[in-house]
Formats: C-alpha cells, structure tokens, sequence
C-alpha cells in the first residue's frame, strides 16, 4: 500500500512517498503555491500518478499541545482535500519534525542554501515514516 505524506507550510507543501509495502518513506517533491485550489489539483495529479492508496497529513500542535493558526490552516486544507479525493487521511504530530529534519541534514553535510529547498519534503519523510512505525 502506497503512502503520501504531507507537511502543509504557508506558501509551501513538502510531499514524500513511501514503497509499495508501505515500509520506507523517501522525499518527493516540494511544491510551492499561491492558491490552495490549484494545490490541491496538483496534489490530485500526484496521487494518481504515484497511484497512492493513503494520505498523511502533519498536524502542527504547539509544543505546549495547544491548537494554533497553523492547525486551523491544517484542518481546513485536510477537509478541502477529503471533499475532493476519498482516500482515508491520518493527521500525525509533527512537532520537532523540522528539526529532526535540519539536524539530519546538517549530519549529512548539506549547505545551509541546499536545506533551505530540501527541508519540507525531508520534514514530510519524517512525518511519514512516524505514521509507518506506528501502523506497522
């Protein structure tokens, strides 16, 4: 079963896909956007390319497990995106995955100009292989 996980910026939306076993989580795409609708048609695309069986959407809590503007923004891209696609979509926590993200690629040796455009699809890997250790 093939997975798609999500990590839903202001401006951007970092995608990473698992294997067909549902096993590994790899980066996919970062994909920057102005309009939320045209986003989401993008994102249709993408699933049916990838031929993706199950969504997974990072949910931002504040570290004080609070609910801020960012899940208000989180929760209505994920009921915009169910009213046009029927795959089952799970909200996973996501705090610290940006850093788990930069750390990862700060171990790697990446340049600070190379993380800046890798770090959303790395932050949606994470995102995505918590989903998988937890379901698998």
């Amino acid at each position: 079963m093939k997975h798609l996980g999500m990590d839903l910026g202001t401006k951007t939306l970092g995608l990473a896909t698992s294997d067909k076993l549902g096993i590994i989580a790899s980066p996919y795409k970062l994909i920057r956007f102005n309009d939320i609708n045209l986003l989401i048609e993008e994102l249709l695309e993408i699933i049916a390319k990838e031929k993706i069986e199950v969504l997974v959407l990072g949910y931002p809590k504040n570290m004080d497990n609070s609910l801020g503007y960012a899940v208000q923004r989180t929760i209505k891209f994920k009921e915009l995106l169910q009213s046009k696609c029927d795959l089952p979509l799970y909200l996973i926590d996501e705090r610290l995955s940006t850093v788990e993200a930069e750390n990862m690629l700060i171990d790697a040796n990446v340049s600070r100009k190379k993380r800046k455009k890798i770090i959303d699809e790395v932050s949606a890997s994470i995102i995505l292989d918590t989903y998988l250790r937890k379901v698998g």
